[in-house]
């Protein structure tokens, strides 16, 4: 048994010598021995490529607003490992992880002898969570982000009151598929029988593969562009605003305060989750809710400013679709200023096209390493570029502190990539610089 959070959080993560390895069966094992905790509580199910914890977060915001006591199961952490397993936005405590840990660990010794096989960390982590929410009195409802694909994730063996899946994107393609239809058939795994299904996706391939999935499951489906529609688009100065049509009515002037265009479409979804779960009778979340909620939603890390001057963006654009988003709105807030970026990524990324779009929008570049095992190092990153001019950096802290004191007046420096990397360097940045 373990007596401190050092010895408990040492054992999870040595979980993670054995890989990744999908399928339900350890899970349905586990959750059968503990009588299944995962049916106690009212449950949101979240995939897609991106966009799943904004969504996530908008929703447990708005849900915060009308009164209800939320917990969210997330991937990966920004500030703190306890943070994966929350409570209205709040980390479980390090009492509460050993005592999850002491739970479950009688179990995976015993698949560790058994034909199934041990489980891996993230089945560790995710039964944790369904024994906390399950268990834990209050609870009055919980959003479970997907943590890789949806038909064989962990979290699938959920039973949710309605299923999100944001987009499509060509991530993790050596585990899902090199189409978006291979993808988009991996994360349509989340979708259950008759259980509702909201999508943000746009790619016609990849929404047609939802659709067919949903027919036959006999899921209703709601479609951002289609059912679901963003009205009256514009910047705020630190977030959007936006206007929004679904068939359960208007909501004009909306706001939200995380940056970004594919904010609206994040924060839409949400809106359209609870809207669903009103008319179901499973939920209440009035409009006044809705509005509170969204424009007092804070997700770290993503498109968000933790210095103003000088100007320090952090953002986790950990794939293509992801860096797209980011030089998009760079673009669009600072098209005056030059733009230094530093850049860090896991080498399973599509990381040639990722380089070409950032070297276009930066004025400077540098790739720097960081210690995680599927890490590219700074000379295999920048081995991929075309630019001569471009940089790297073994010493990821060194090149921040570097690259800040190098700003002037008219530069921003964007800190990019991996949300592994971008945990650690928003903790140097909050603790040593700014």
């Amino acid at each position: 048994m373990f007596q401190t959070y050092t010895e408990a959080l040492e054992w999870i993560h040595g979980r993670l010598r054995l890989g990744m390895k999908p399928g339900l069966t350890r899970m349905e094992w586990m959750m059968d021995k503990l009588g299944n905790p995962e049916n106690l509580v009212k449950s949101v199910h979240i995939g897609g490529t991106n966009g799943k914890g904004s969504t996530l977060t908008f929703l447990r915001s708005i849900y915060e607003a009308a009164g209800y006591t939320v917990g969210t199961f997330t991937s990966p952490y920004i500030e703190s490992f306890n943070e994966r397993i929350s409570v209205n936005g709040q980390p479980v405590s390090d009492e509460d992880i050993v005592k999850l840990a002491n739970r479950i660990k009688p179990l995976a010794d015993e698949l560790d002898q058994s034909e199934l096989g041990g489980p891996t960390e993230f089945e560790i982590i995710t039964a944790m969570a369904f024994v906390y929410f399950g268990e834990t009195e209050g609870i009055d409802v919980a959003i479970f982000e997907v943590g890789l694909g949806g038909r064989f994730d962990s979290t699938n063996i959920l039973k949710p009151m309605v299923s999100v899946i944001t987009n499509i994107g060509l991530d993790h393609v050596a585990i899902l598929g090199d189409t978006y239809e291979e993808i988009a058939f991996e994360k349509a795994g989340i979708i259950k029988e008759g259980i509702p299904v909201i999508t943000g996706t746009l790619q016609p391939g990849a929404l047609k593969v939802l659709e067919e999935q949903a027919d036959q499951k006999g899921s209703s489906l709601l479609r951002l562009g289609k059912e679901i529609t963003i009205l009256d688009h514009e910047k705020a100065k630190r977030g959007e605003r936006f206007s929004l049509v679904t068939p359960f009515g208007f909501l004009g002037k909306l706001e939200v305060s995380m940056i970004g265009e594919h904010q609206t479409a994040n924060a839409s979804l949400a809106v359209a989750t609870a809207q669903q779960l009103n008319q179901d009778g499973l939920m209440k979340a009035d409009d006044t809710a809705i509005r509170k909620g969204l424009k007092e939603a804070f997700w770290p890390g993503r498109l968000e400013i933790v210095s103003e001057n000088p100007m320090i963006i952090l953002d986790g654009a950990h794939n293509t679709e992801g860096i797209q988003a980011l030089v998009e709105e760079l673009s669009a807030r600072f098209s005056n200023d030059k733009v230094r970026i530093i850049f860090a990524a896991l080498k399973d990324k599509p990381l040639g096209s990722m380089i070409k779009t950032l070297e276009e929008a930066s004025s400077s570049l540098t790739f720097v390493s960081f210690d995680f095992p599927r890490a590219a190092s700074a000379k295999e990153l920048v081995a991929l570029g075309n630019n001569p001019f471009n940089l790297a950096a073994d010493d990821w802290r060194r090149a921040i502190t570097d690259e800040i004191g190098k700003l002037r007046d008219g530069e921003v420096l964007v800190i990019t990539g991996s949300l592994y990397f971008i945990s650690e360097a928003r903790r140097y940045l909050l603790e040593k610089i700014i």
